[in-house]
């Protein structure tokens, strides 16, 4: 079995179903899916074998990339476009603390309960 993920007209994931696996060579699946529910359609990978990342609903599809999105968590946030992924412009400490995220101050917090 496969995963196809809609899209809507902005290129943002609306849902993912499960169908049809693309050895299964009888249609171009994508489109077949995207014909019956008159939208865009794309395979989507829990591996992340194609597409970068498994799309998500409120993802979004780059068609220049050829890679689902996650929502961007933080503004101050960039995207490395090898992998897709979001990454704060400061690292996380690695001193073993528990940090969060601050993006009043675009700087890692550690975190005490």
């Amino acid at each position: 079995m496969a995963h196809y993920a809609f899209l809507n007209e902005n290129n943002i994931v609306t849902e993912v179903i499960v169908g049809k696996d693309e050895t299964d060579t009888a249609h171009d699946w994508e489109q077949f899916y995207g014909e019956i529910r008159n939208q865009v359609c794309k395979r989507t990978s829990y591996n992340a074998r194609i597409r970068k990342n498994y799309a998500g609903i409120g993802y979004t599809y780059d068609p220049v990339l050829d890679a689902f999105i996650p929502p961007k968590p933080f503004s101050s946030w960039v995207l490395v476009e090898d992998t897709c992924q979001w990454n704060p412009p400061v690292e996380m400490p690695t001193d073993g603390k528990k940090y969060v995220w601050d993006e009043s101050t675009t700087n890692w917090i550690e975190f005490n309960l």
